[in-house]
């Protein structure tokens, strides 16, 4: 008896910055470049997939995948206000095909995280015609490529953009101020709205959002805690799942689960530790697969189609990693038998590349990369991913001697 379905959705993701060497022209090579900022190290050459995003794919395909997320990088494909690269359309558009040539369904998101330097320098998410630049970018993108875009992300994760670069100063642009964190959330929330008008006027392609949504949970039994975290909740949650409404809304929407978090008023960061004994990430993140089930039906009262489009762990230990594997697609699996209507899994990340601020030490990837020499190896983890993706049962993560866990 298989716990998934034929049509179900396998994969993982990467985002351009993370993975292609060579974003020089946005606000995180500035960022990672400023000896200030919280990032340990630039992200260079990447993994260089820039250059070998065909052989990535076939990989990926050979291990069983039958969809895979990326985003573009908007710094390359508009390089200087209202001025768009042809190459780098040809670009993206020889990706997006060897994509489909190799079978994998494409997640396109449009932006992921970085922004060109020119927009940063004109305030960002903040600026009063923000939404409008980021629509003309993204009706430019639909027109070009939207043929080989068959689901369309338009911002993947606005409430960590918000928290991460406006409140935490740990991400671009690096502000610790409470009121331009909740004025960045509600422009990026109506920028998702922009953009999904922009690209259904050019093409057929589904849009949708990506949220990271974490399991909140007040660190103590006080009202401090349980003040703080209902503002956490609805900053982080419910802003997002709750205004989703109207026509313009999307045709699905994405779940990124990666922790539980507890709020705390006497931390700096506003969370705290997790209690002693639970079990964590290289990130220092708790991991409680139940928090999945759980954000899942979170996000069905949207009554959108769900993906979960980034789930996985930090950890150098592979054997952690099919545990953690399992256990959350149980959980997924859980969800659905439940009644919640989950069409696909893409785990994060297809390889170990760079982790934002905190560089190329975490290792989330299903496939190791050897930054000397770019040489890509399948762990013991993407052999198991692989059993369930091709069969759809859960049971098959056991993994067998030849692939040495």
């Amino acid at each position: 008896m298989t716990d998934f379905p034929d049509d179900f959705f396998w994969g993982s993701a990467t985002a351009a910055h993370q993975v292609e060497g060579g974003n020089t022209n946005n606000d995180w090579w500035d960022f990672e470049h400023d000896p200030a900022s919280a990032a340990v190290e630039s992200s260079g050459d990447g993994i260089d997939h820039f250059h070998r995003y065909l052989e990535d794919f076939q990989l990926l395909a050979s291990l069983g995948h039958n969809a895979h997320r990326l985003s573009l990088e908007w710094s390359r494909i508009e390089p200087a206000p209202g001025e768009f690269s042809r190459a780098a359309i040809a670009h993206y558009r020889r990706v997006l095909t060897a994509l489909r040539d190799e079978g994998l369904t494409a997640f396109v998101t449009l932006h992921h995280f970085t922004l060109p330097r020119w927009f940063a320098a004109r305030g960002g998410w903040l600026a009063p015609d923000a939404g409008a630049i980021f629509a003309r970018y993204s009706g430019r993108v639909a027109a070009e490529l939207g043929d080989l875009m068959p689901y369309v992300g338009t911002i993947n994760e606005p409430q960590m953009i918000a928290l991460h670069g406006y409140l935490e100063g740990y991400h671009p642009p690096g502000i610790a101020n409470p009121v331009l964190w909740k004025r960045a959330g509600a422009a990026l929330l109506d920028a998702h709205f922009d953009c999904v008008r922009a690209v259904r006027k050019e093409a057929d392609s589904r849009t949708g959002l990506a949220l990271q949504l974490p399991l909140l949970a007040p660190a103590r039994d006080d009202d401090a805690c349980h003040t703080l975290h209902q503002l956490m909740q609805y900053e982080i949650v419910d802003r997002y799942l709750d205004g989703l409404t109207g026509p313009d809304r999307g045709d699905w929407l994405g779940v990124q689960y990666y922790r539980k978090q507890w709020v705390d008023p006497a931390s700096p960061t506003w969370f705290g530790r997790p209690p002693a004994g639970t079990p964590t990430t290289q990130m220092g993140w708790a991991v409680h697969p139940d928090g999945l089930r759980q954000m899942l039906h979170a996000a069905a009262r949207t009554s959108l189609p769900l993906y979960v489009t980034e789930n996985g762990i930090a950890t150098t230990d592979d054997t952690e990693r099919v545990d953690y594997l399992h256990t959350h697609l149980a959980a997924v699996g859980q969800a659905r038998a439940e009644g919640v209507d989950v069409r696909g899994y893409l785990h994060w990340s297809a390889f170990d590349n760079f982790e934002w601020s905190e560089g190329y030490r975490p290792k989330f990837g299903l496939i190791a990369v050897d930054r000397d020499n770019f040489t890509r190896t399948p762990k013991p983890s993407a052999h198991a991913f692989a059993r369930v993706a091709g069969t759809g049962r859960l049971d098959l993560f056991v993994p067998t001697d030849r692939e040495g866990i």
